[in-house]
């Protein structure tokens, strides 16, 4: 060859080459390798969160012919309770929590009981949530972790036994280093934590009022227990996002925690960490600025917890619009080029995508003007971020045109109660005449997540359509002699009403609480608290006494010296009267189906492929009317069999499979109770098995305590 020929020829390839490179990467496949999303060893399926399984052996062809291959009855349930366990199968050994939170260890293919392990220190007469369990194991070692109550425990996944180096003989007190007094915080954990490197990374539940701790997400060493790093969602002074807050909020201020879990990504060693609302939910006067890190997706180095980019959904949050699960880390094409990205679901019904290693948007945002409050004291942030694609997979806006017409008597009814609350769509200010909150306080999108299809690209996420009502009331001072009554109306009432009566079951009913707990007990509760219930350790023996007195008697009696002051420097004058469904006269929602929907949303294009409506009431049924959707709460899973397998809507208790490409129904079948957790997909001994906990115990439905799996016929 020439040195002109040789000099063409070089040109030539410096030239074309990168384009044909070009030209591959964007002509990339999806493809799943045939040993990945084989296991469930993890809560939500893997560290992605997608909620998928490579598993094909139940496909469209057969679903038809799924049986029950076992049932374990745990014993627990009682009223109310709940079971929203997603369960893991490590090594032939199906991992699970019951209504009374015990851990308990099955043989995966028979449904045999190994061993059980109780954390309780007393008995469990209340609800307690649990949504799953973190496995950890290496060399000889094989540990299960749950948080009970304010501990996390670590367990010997082969005997169920407490491992005695973790903590103090077992256990991490998750009151310690928070940077309060211990005994004023109350804090649990109802999602599983994480595992990366040996590293357990936690995200906590609080109280929605104050006193609340700050909401840390924390790392934890495996073994040890030993905390490793946190990362100050309430940032201090110096920190990232400080200017955000009044000058000394990380001191009194609470929340922006992470609740709702987390997602990993192993490569890159990111941990991905959406946060809810900063406390109070409904009123910030306290917390004036965005409250950067409230309702905010953050990517976190996993190793040394230090901020990667983080993204803010809602800036000065007045509504409740924690994130409401673990995002999805899921990979969508752009210009036939394939790109790691980040799902997440919201309660108002969208989905933001983005760029995972930079957060940038793979869809457009806009900023959009919001309207300023009216109420005094407060001041809401002039704009608000909305995904611009894909649309909403909820309604965004009640109006007249959508109230209910199952009968005219009960539209007429529902349409003079609208008239006389302000309903124009998201980010309306609370309001002292009542604000409509649509999608409503549990979505829209909510804990159960949402599943992602890596072969197709769909995402799949089930929607409640239910309006509530937020009312803004004064927050009765105490001034000078106080009662019992005043304590509860100061304290107590946002959550569970002036009247008593709560909201259940997220927030039960205080009546008659004299027939189910003993003075001491009650006394113990309010000291430490529980779950999302603060710690008033700071009330004084006269003011414990008249609280518990007007609690357990209804009588009201006055305290001679009160000491109760609000533990927040800025006295707030609004709380709310409770968390208020909007219903028709007979109980159902006030707007017109669906009620409840499933959808599939195309990733790549931002259009959602199919939706339809999701369960049934019944009694309706019963009357000829179909179709009607529900409130639902779990979460789908979808399947190389071409199935999406989701329980979820607590009227009709119903167990579905979906045809993935279509939403056309293959197979149901009715549960002992409602399916109100997400499924798992696992094989053992050569067969594939899906199984739900049928807890039951959402909307006044019935409580059960039975894990069911099914499995197609052994011939």
């Amino acid at each position: 060859m020439g040195h002109k020929s040789f000099l063409h020829t070089a040109l030539w390839l410096l030239v074309i080459l990168p384009l044909l490179l070009a030209g591959a990467s964007r002509n990339q496949k999806r493809t799943v390798p045939k040993t990945e999303y084989r296991s469930w060893s993890v809560y939500g399926g893997g560290a992605e969160n997608i909620r998928y399984s490579a598993l094909d052996q139940i496909n469209r062809e057969n679903v038809d012919k799924l049986e029950v291959a076992w049932t374990f009855d745990t014993g627990d349930s009682f009223a109310d309770s709940e079971m929203q366990c997603n369960p893991i199968m490590v090594d032939g050994v199906l991992y699970a929590t019951t209504p009374k939170l015990r851990v308990i260890a099955l043989d995966a293919s028979q449904g045999k009981l190994l061993w059980t392990f109780d954390p309780n220190d007393a008995p469990v007469r209340s609800p307690v949530r649990n949504r799953g369990l973190t496995y950890w194991g290496e060399g000889d070692e094989r540990r299960i972790y749950i948080v009970a109550r304010q501990f996390l425990h670590a367990i010997d996944a082969k005997t169920g036994k407490p491992v005695p180096a973790f903590g103090d003989s077992g256990r991490v007190d998750l009151r310690q280093g928070l940077g309060r007094n211990p005994k004023e915080v109350s804090i649990t954990s109802t999602t599983p934590g994480v595992i990366y490197r040996g590293l357990l990374i936690l995200g906590s539940m609080m109280s929605e009022d104050l006193p609340s701790p700050p909401g840390d997400i924390r790392a934890y060493d495996v073994r040890t227990g030993k905390l490793r790093w946190s990362f100050h969602t309430i940032p201090h002074p110096g920190e990232f996002g400080y200017d955000t807050w009044p000058k000394d909020a990380w001191k009194y201020s609470g929340s922006a925690n992470n609740w709702a879990g987390m997602s990993v990504d192993e490569k890159r060693g990111l941990v991905f960490a959406p946060t809810g609302s900063a406390a109070f939910d409904f009123y910030g006067s306290n917390r004036l600025g965005d409250d950067l890190f409230a309702n905010t997706l953050i990517a976190l180095d996993a190793r040394t917890g230090k901020r990667v980019w983080h993204f803010q959904a809602v800036k000065h949050d007045l509504w409740d619009r924690d994130f409401p699960a673990p995002p999805g880390l899921v990979t969508v094409e752009r210009n036939r080029r394939l790109i790691d990205a980040v799902s997440q679901t919201t309660k108002s019904g969208h989905v933001f995508v983005f760029e995972r290693e930079t957060g940038k948007p793979l869809f457009p945002l806009e900023y959009r003007k919001v309207p300023p409050t009216e109420v005094d004291g407060e001041k809401t942030a002039e704009t608000q971020p909305l995904p611009l694609k894909p649309p909403p997979f909820a309604r965004q806006i009640f109006t007249e045109e959508m109230v209910t017409r199952r009968t005219p008597e009960v539209h007429q009814a529902v349409l003079e109660q609208l008239q006389k609350v302000r309903s124009a769509g998201q980010f309306v200010p609370p309001s002292v005449e009542g604000t409509v909150i649509f999608p409503g306080f549990d979505g829209g999108a909510e804990w159960g997540g949402a599943a992602f299809d890596p072969e197709t690209g769909l995402l799949y996420v089930n929607s409640n359509e239910m309006p509530w009502i937020l009312r803004l009331v004064p927050r009765p001072k105490i001034q000078g002699r106080t009662s019992g009554r005043d304590i509860y109306l100061q304290a107590c009432a946002n959550c569970h009403r002036q009247d008593l009566h709560g909201s259940p079951p997220e927030f039960p009913s205080l009546v008659e609480i004299g027939n189910k707990y003993v003075d001491a007990e009650i006394r113990t509760m309010i000291r430490e608290g529980r779950g999302r219930m603060p710690a008033f350790a700071q009330l004084s023996r006269e003011e414990m006494r008249g609280l518990v007195h007007y609690l357990m008697t209804g009588e009201d009696t006055a305290v001679a010296a009160p000491t109760f002051q609000t533990p927040w420097p800025f006295g707030l004058k609004y709380t709310s009267d409770g968390y208020n469904k909007f219903l028709d006269p007979d109980g159902y929602p006030a707007v017109e189906p669906p009620w409840g929907t499933l959808n599939a949303i195309n990733l790549d294009t931002g259009e959602i492929a199919w939706k339809i409506p999701f369960g049934e009431y019944p009694e309706l049924v019963a009357k000829g009317i179909r179709d009607t959707g529900s409130e639902n709460y779990g979460g789908p899973v979808v399947t190389a069999g071409g199935l999406v397998f989701i329980g979820a809507t607590d009227r009709d208790s119903k167990f579905h499979a979906f045809d993935k490409a279509t939403g056309k129904l293959l197979w149901q079948t009715t549960l002992p109770a409602a399916g109100n957790a997400t499924p798992a997909v696992y094989e053992a001994d050569g067969r594939e098995f899906v199984v739900i906990a049928a807890g039951g115990g959402k909307s006044g439905a019935p409580s059960g305590g039975k894990y069911v799996a099914f499995a197609l016929p052994k011939n």
